[in-house]
């Protein structure tokens, strides 16, 4: 059940048979025509921007469209008032059995309720994290996890087929860093003295490695030079570093349907495929780029070099495939990674980056706009980044990464659930700030506890039923007299229930897993203010004398809560069934 999507569709009837009588011309477009909360409550219950948008291409006033749509759909028994404001807009009112129809319906459909068909018949891949294989998650790749894995199973509750993919940087010069400093640990682990030059990793969590290959090997890489042992220990340092990262993102909840190597596009033609295919396109060729905009660097010079015309999609700038001396460039696996992502018959594909990745974003979408000419949209989320502070003080450090905090670090001390909704209380390209101390604050300004607090709230609610001899089971509370829900506060809180399913078809539309916590937090504000409104009216506390008047209560308190943790099931947050 989507409210706004019902009433919008009568909207739409309604000036169908406006055009049929003639009082609108044929042929108008309805796209734009919306229905939404107004943005003042006070102005009505819904609103339609309909007369404003016929308006110009009808050549009539917007009022009058609006007064004769007024008119019809004060027919709709579900429809109490219509009224015009301003120069054009139409606010609409709804009966209380209407709202009360939600709350019925939330109930018949549980943590479906709100479930779309947005994406049906549509697969997209979300590929997020995509760290160096190089140690363990740091809070910036937390961030990126959390908005990349909420942002999947929301488009899966929008009826997406969604594969959550891992691209392993594994094919660059880091890695071969990575090599050389388990090396390092593997002859300490031999119990000789090493020194880490600048450039290598120093951290604890390499000592483990160092001392699981000794245990494989033993003493056959002592004295050998890097030719003999470097492609081994890479290998060997690269999968232990991805069982570390998997670890890291199970703690998170996080678990991948793929993870890509970099390397399996080196030596299997998908690059040469993939630029192949650009070639046949004419969109490869053989020029000089102009030299960059401000300071000339002192290094450059210009050179004929292998380009793929980006500009043809969107970009800036052309863009180097090949280096002069017929090496690949960066870009280049990058293009094939993404030609077989087309290739696999995704209908979209989301890239989630972290924010120093701003720079790549055109040539990206451009390459994929080619690829596929044009019939695949990539969509890239920036991830912005997180400021941790304690006990008022920055916090930077951990001693087992060596120059960084890392995801573990941050879920071992406030736990997966704390980390991933705080993750999503700002926009992915907004600054966070993450206050240990605040995070784990018992009161409203936290907007986890707020939510989980509404929750237990509810199931505490149960409980104190059940033990009146007052049956809550979800068959007597589909059979509850929801008329007796008659309260404006009442109202109000089954009103904000009837957002949800737009809510996550909006969120959905955006890519922005955020708005769901937002939403979450409003819900919740809306049930605690129907619950203190008890303490001073007591016809609104939700354990009456009566009790077909508590289920009745109890319904919409159950509704409240089936809609907050399907809300946080998306956001990978498990409802609190009570607070401690």
């Amino acid at each position: 059940m989507n409210l706004f999507a019902d009433i919008r569709t009568h909207v739409l009837s309604t000036l169908d048979a406006l055009v049929a009588d003639g009082f609108l011309p044929a042929g108008l477009s309805f796209d734009a025509i919306a229905v939404e909360p107004p943005r003042d409550a006070a102005h009505g219950d819904m609103a339609t921007n309909a007369a404003m948008v016929l308006a110009k291409p009808a050549g009539m006033k917007p009022r009058d469209i609006a007064e004769k749509l007024a008119e019809k759909l004060a027919e709709d028994p579900r429809i109490t008032s219509a009224e015009v404001a301003g120069p054009g807009f139409l606010n609409l009112r709804l009966a209380p059995s209407v709202w009360q129809g939600v709350v019925s319906a939330i109930l018949a459909e549980g943590t479906d309720f709100g479930r779309g068909d947005l994406g049906t018949g549509k697969r997209v891949n979300v590929e997020y994290v995509s760290a160096n294989p190089t140690g363990p998650l740091h809070v910036g790749h937390t961030r990126g996890a959390v908005f990349g894995d909420a942002l999947a199973s929301l488009l899966d509750f929008a009826g997406f087929d969604v594969t959550r993919e891992y691209y392993i940087n594994d094919g660059g010069a880091q890695v071969d860093v990575l090599a050389r400093s388990v090396y390092l640990r593997y002859l300490e682990a031999h119990g000789q003295e090493v020194a880490f030059p600048d450039g290598t990793y120093p951290g604890d969590y390499l000592i483990a490695v160092g001392e699981a290959l000794k245990a494989k090997v033993g003493d056959a890489y002592i004295g050998k030079d890097e030719d003999v042992w470097l492609e081994d220990v890479r290998s060997f340092a690269t999968e232990a570093m991805m069982d570390l990262i998997r670890a890291d993102l199970a703690s998170l909840g996080v678990k991948m349907d793929v993870f890509f190597s970099e390397k399996s596009l080196y030596g299997t033609g998908l690059i040469e495929a993939a630029i192949e295919d650009l070639k046949s396109k004419g969109l490869i060729y053989e020029g000089v780029l102009e030299p960059p905009k401000g300071k000339l660097p002192e290094d450059w010079e210009p050179r004929e070099q292998t380009l793929f015309k980006s500009t043809a999609h969107g970009d800036d700038v052309d863009r180097p495939v090949m280096k002069s001396d017929g090496g690949w460039t960066y870009f280049a696996p990058d293009i094939a990674y993404h030609y077989d992502k087309v290739q696999r018959g995704f209908d979209m594909l989301i890239d989630v980056f972290g924010a120093d990745h701003g720079g790549y974003v055109k040539r990206m979408k451009a390459a994929v706009s080619a690829l596929s000419g044009g019939t695949v949209p990539l969509d890239i989320k920036l991830t912005q980044l997180v400021k941790l502070f304690k006990d008022g003080k920055e916090f930077k450090m951990s001693k087992r990464a060596g120059t960084f905090v890392t995801l573990r670090d941050v879920v071992d001390q406030v736990g997966p659930d704390v980390t991933r909704f705080v993750m999503l209380t700002r926009k992915n390209d907004a600054m966070l700030d993450f206050d240990f101390a605040k995070v784990l604050e018992q009161s409203r300004e936290n907007p986890v506890f707020y939510v989980q607090y509404a929750h237990a709230r509810v199931n505490s609610v149960l409980r104190k039923a059940n033990e009146a001899g007052v049956a809550t089971d979800m068959a007597a509370l589909q059979a509850a007299d929801l008329s007796l829900l008659d309260h404006e506060a009442e109202l109000k809180l089954a009103g904000k229930l009837a957002e949800w399913p737009r809510l996550v078809e909006t969120a959905a539309r955006s890519n922005e897993p955020h708005r769901i916590a937002f939403y979450l937090y409003e819900l919740a504000g809306d049930f605690h203010g129907l619950w203190n409104r008890g303490n001073d009216v007591p016809s609104l506390r939700f354990l009456q004398d009566d009790a077909a008047v508590s289920q009745s209560k109890i319904a919409l308190a159950k509704a409240a809560a089936i809609v907050i943790a399907s809300g946080l099931g998306i956001l990978g947050v498990t409802p609190a069934e009570e607070m401690r």
